[in-house]
């Protein structure tokens, strides 16, 4: 049975965080469920970055690497993200992309390990993690090790330099338990390094607490910083006068513009910037930040729990698909439902004006941020799912798969 659009209206009414959702601009007749690969556009965005465009770059030209904070953006963005993963302001930076800060990292990692030989993952982890390590591997000559998740502890050996983690699993929303996992990283003497690119601004996130050595994040997903937007970097404070990663730039120098021939690692995360910031996407970025202000994160997770499991309910009474069940304890804020043409599913349910995602072969995935999602839209998702299967219109030709991106 669906849930009734008075239940879902009351919800909304008691929502304390319904307030949020005005912080973005959302198109008339969409509902957004994106599982997450793009999050929504702030409202204060486009203003911004004109702003930026016309003032600083046009007006100010090449004096607003000062005047306007420029040649600051990678660590007071990085600060202002900080509370967001539950991490003193020094110790994160917002720099590069995921990849290339994993590698960063990573390359760290290993070096405070010397003798130790392998990198230990979640077999099922983002692939793209692992592509990253694999290339790190060769080039170091270390052996990346990836088992199941079950099996994680029992692989953490005595040759393991670096356990990497995904926070939350990005198909299956499982949660790993940060303390617990980094505890035993330590315990058999290697270092923890997180992915949190599907937590950061859905979960609460504790790195300094949960002792947590480094970790990466994304900021065009929940944190609504636009396609491609810049990454974030986490170093804990015990790592910031040792941690040597193996990709350096002058952003990261101790003093970029004196211009000295021999590099010399600034100090704490800063250490960790490489080249030019990006400066229209770090606005961007800045802008999606700030949609978090005021915003409690423990009441952010509860209600996207709460959207996650009205929606796995209603979905799991339709024909012809499955429900992964979110996880009995700690999950992510997307559930995955199955079908074999997941994809062409999808086009049809988006052709109606919902819009998730797939991951093949045959998952839907649907995200349920809470700053931005009603518990209205979970009816309105439930019908249109629910008419896209009995009136078998996913068949039509005009939804058979095309490009790249799903």
């Amino acid at each position: 049975m669906l849930p009734s659009p008075a239940q879902l209206a009351a919800l909304d009414a008691a929502d304390p965080l319904y307030f949020a959702r005005a912080r973005f601009r959302l198109p008339p007749g969409i509902v957004y469920l994106d599982g997450n690969s793009l999050g929504p556009l702030p409202a204060a965005l486009p203003e911004r970055l004109a702003q930026t465009v016309a003032s600083e770059w046009g007006d100010g030209l090449i004096r607003s690497w000062n005047d306007a904070g420029w040649i600051d953006l990678p660590v007071s963005l990085g600060a202002a993200i900080a509370p967001i993963v539950g991490a003193e302001p020094a110790s994160v930076v917002a720099c590069d992309s995921v990849s290339l800060n994993l590698f960063k990292l990573a390359s760290a990692a290993l070096a405070l390990r010397p003798g130790r030989r392998t990198i230990l993952m979640e077999a099922s982890d983002f692939p793209t993690d692992a592509y990253v390590m694999q290339g790190l591997a060769q080039l170091a000559g270390v052996t990346l090790k990836r088992v199941e998740r079950a099996d994680l502890t029992a692989a953490l050996d005595g040759d393991v330099a670096l356990l990497l983690l995904t926070h939350a699993h990005y198909v299956a929303s499982q949660v790993h338990d940060m303390a617990a996992m980094s505890a035993a990283a330590h315990k058999a003497g290697a270092l923890s390094l997180w992915d949190l690119s599907h937590s950061a601004g859905a979960l609460v996130v504790n790195l300094d607490a949960d002792g947590a050595d480094f970790a990466v994040g994304c900021g065009y997903k929940f944190l609504n910083g636009g396609p491609g937007a810049p990454a974030f970097a986490y170093m804990a404070r015990r790592h910031w006068d040792t941690a040597e990663p193996a990709l350096t730039g002058w952003m990261g120098h101790a003093a970029p513009f004196d211009f000295t021939a021999d590099y010399a690692p600034a100090a704490g995360a800063r250490r960790l910037l490489t080249g030019t910031p990006p400066i229209l996407a770090m606005r961007a970025l800045e802008a999606g930040v700030a949609t978090f202000d005021g915003i409690d994160l423990a009441a952010a997770e509860s209600k996207s729990r709460q959207l996650v499991h009205l929606f796995a309910a209603g979905a799991a009474t339709l024909p012809g698909v499955t429900v992964d069940a979110p996880p009995a304890v700690r999950h992510g804020a997307h559930v995955i439902i199955r079908h074999p043409e997941a994809r062409r599913l999808m086009t049809a349910l988006i052709a109606r004006g919902v819009i998730g995602d797939m991951r093949p072969p045959d998952a839907m995935r649907f995200g349920f941020p809470a700053l931005t999602t009603r518990f209205a839209d979970i009816g309105l998702a439930l019908e249109a799912l629910q008419a896209v299967l009995t009136s078998d219109e996913w068949r039509e030709e005009r939804f058979a798969p095309r490009g790249i991106v799903s």
